[in-house]
């Protein structure tokens, strides 16, 4: 069950990040500001996968709810 909340969460963080730089990319913020957003943004998404990959391996996860 660990197994598939896992996934549940990885799903869940893909469709958030895509929504978000979608959001980016329709709003048409100006272009250095738009580097900045989306690298945040993906920085963001990857320390969230990081976390739940390393909470569903038995290491103790970034963040703790």
């Amino acid at each position: 069950s660990a197994a598939i909340s896992a996934v549940i969460y990885l799903i869940v963080i893909g469709l958030i990040f895509w929504l978000l730089h979608w959001l980016i990319n329709f709003v048409g913020i100006p272009e250095p500001f738009h580097k900045i957003a989306t690298v945040i943004l993906a920085v963001i998404a990857v320390l969230l996968c990081i976390g739940v990959l390393l909470s569903l391996v038995g290491g103790t996860p970034l963040f703790r709810a």
